[in-house]
C-alpha cells in the first residue's frame, strides 16, 4: 500500500481509515469514546436529514392523504411529523428547525456510542474479560442516558429503555461469535 498522498486510491484511504484514528487524547478510553461519537453523531445526523427528506417528498406527492403511510407517520388521518417545526417549506424557520433537530439527534446518537464504547471498554479493563455481562450492563446504562434526553422522559420509559438496550446489546455480544 502506497502512503503517498497522491497516488492512493479510495479503498487504500478506507483502510487507512480503519487502522488509523482521529483523536489521540493520551488514553485508549478517551480516544475510543470520542471516535464513536463522532462517528455515530455523523450517521445520526444523515438519518435525520434523511428522514425529513422522506416526510418533504411524500408531502410533495400528496401521499399523505391517500392513507398509503406507515401507522407513526399518519394517525387518524393526521400527519405526524417527527420534528414538529418543519413544514416541508423552503423558509428560515424550516430550516432552523432542521438544523436543531438535526443537531439533537447527532447528539444523541453521538451520546449513545460514546457511553457504550466507554463502558465497554471501561468494563473489559476492569473486569479483564469482554463478555455478555459487560455488554447488558453497558447496554442498561447507555438505554437509560438515552431516555433521559428524550423529550418525554418517564420511569416507564427509562426502564424500558435500559432493559431494551441491554437486551440488545446481550444478542449483539452473543451472535457476534456465530455469524
Amino acid at each position: 500500500m502506497s502512503h503517498n498522498l497522491e497516488t492512493r486510491s479510495f479503498v487504500d484511504e478506507i483502510r487507512h481509515f480503519d487502522k488509523s484514528s482521529f483523536f489521540d487524547f493520551g488514553h485508549p478510553l478517551l480516544n475510543r469514546i470520542a471516535e464513536s461519537f463522532v462517528k455515530a453523531a455523523g450517521i445520526g445526523a444523515i438519518q435525520a436529514v434523511s428522514r425529513e427528506a422522506y416526510f418533504t417528498a411524500i408531502e410533495g406527492a400528496g401521499l399523505e392523504s391517500s392513507g398509503g403511510l406507515p401507522a407513526e407517520i399518519s394517525v387518524d388521518g393526521k400527519k405526524r411529523h417527527r420534528f414538529p417545526d418543519l413544514r416541508g417549506e423552503t423558509n428560515r424557520k424550516s430550516l432552523e428547525a432542521l438544523v436543531m433537530n438535526t443537531g439533537k439527534e447527532s447528539l444523541q446518537w453521538g451520546l449513545a456510542a460514546g457511553v457504550y464504547s466507554g463502558l465497554t471498554y471501561g468494563l473489559r479493563e476492569s473486569r479483564g474479560v469482554h463478555d455478555w455481562k459487560n455488554s447488558a450492563v453497558a447496554g442498561a446504562i447507555t438505554g437509560v442516558a438515552l431516555a433521559l434526553t428524550a423529550d418525554d422522559k418517564s420511569h416507564e420509559q427509562i426502564v424500558q429503555c435500559a432493559i431494551t438496550g441491554a437486551a440488545i446489546s446481550t444478542a449483539a455480544n452473543l451472535l457476534t461469535g456465530i455469524f
